[in-house]
């Protein structure tokens, strides 16, 4: 028979060690118990606002405190992401998390942040394709009649991008180095005017948004060659993917939600089930699939692995393009 000191000691002792997790559950049970603000890194109106917007306005609802939208752009988001690696990890301030993010890890080498160390992964939003589009005067149809065409014309073409670094620059870089062309590259401040020479034809191919592109497709002024997705995209159901003619080939802007570091697990996971009953939810798939996306649901841990092997493939492309920001 144990001692009935011993067995009270032991009780007292799992007592005491449950104590310093009682406030956390509680505080996951109250939260969120005031206004959340969710930095997106880029000014209103891109792809990545309006799935933040999309999503705040589901979790205001479900969750009954306004999460709010706060753009703070500047350095390619970085600016935005370093706001929220120095705010309290306490669940009230989120991070719009995108493909930037794995690219910039690699193109500055300065940064006061590691995104995959200093960010914790809630959940995926969706995973939007690029386009290769090119000038209607360019004399190929298809993937390879261009990476002929490219072949027999090196240095000739004119790539352009919304600015070094870019997700539209890397997939083309990744473009060049796996299909073994050369294409010099024009980068611009944003995607407009870049979309402008291209429809003018001082830029023969750009690796543009779905959203921003789809319209000069379907009205001939652009030719499709391919979506750089993994799949075919629903908005462009008979153009190719990339990868259909260079093997492997994928190239995705995606979003999700992060926070800082130590928000407790309990908010996390509050988040993230919050989150995926929206991805879920009919008209919220229907309003991502307007912007050319497909939704990502899935775990913190899935979110956080998908972070990781973008960071990764991005820095090889980074390294062997040499690629330097703005």
């Amino acid at each position: 028979m144990k001692h009935p000191h011993r067995r009270q000691f032991l009780h007292l002792a799992a007592g005491a060690g449950a104590l310093p997790f009682a406030p956390v559950i509680a505080r996951a049970q109250t939260y969120p118990s005031r206004q959340v603000r969710w930095i997106v890194g880029y000014a209103a109106g891109g792809g990545n606002d309006i799935a933040a917007r999309l999503m705040g306005q589901w979790l205001t609802e479900l969750l009954g405190q306004p999460f709010v939208i706060e753009n703070r752009p500047g350095a390619n988001s970085n600016i935005g992401t370093e706001a929220v690696v120095r705010a309290p990890p306490d669940g009230y301030t989120l991070l719009l998390v995108s493909a930037a993010n794995a690219i910039n890890a690699t193109l500055y080498n300065n940064l006061n942040f590691d995104i995959i160390r200093d960010i914790a992964p809630i959940a995926g939003l969706m995973a939007a394709t690029n386009v290769m589009m090119v000038h209607p005067s360019v004399p190929a149809k298809t993937v390879p009649e261009f990476i002929t065409y490219a072949k027999a014309n090196p240095a000739k073409i004119n790539m352009g991008s919304g600015a070094s670094g870019a997700p539209s620059h890397v997939a083309g870089e990744l473009f060049k180095m796996m299909a073994g062309v050369d294409m010099v590259h024009v980068p611009y401040r944003g995607m407009a005017p870049a979309f402008s020479d291209l429809i003018a034809g001082q830029l023969q191919v750009v690796f543009g948004a779905l959203t921003s592109s789809v319209e000069y497709v379907k009205g001939g002024r652009l030719r499709a060659l391919a979506v750089t997705t993994a799949k075919r995209s629903e908005a462009l159901p008979h153009t190719p993917t990339e990868g259909e003619f260079v093997p492997g080939y994928e190239a995705s802007q995606w979003y999700g939600v992060g926070a800082p570091k130590k928000t407790p697990i309990e908010i996390v996971d509050k988040l993230n089930k919050a989150i995926n009953a929206g991805l879920a939810d009919s008209k919220m798939k229907a309003r991502f699939g307007e912007l050319g996306g497909t939704v990502l649901p899935g775990s913190p841990a899935d979110f956080g692995k998908l972070i990781v092997d973008e960071t990764e493939k991005w820095s090889k492309v980074i390294q062997f393009a040499n690629i330097k920001p703005d």
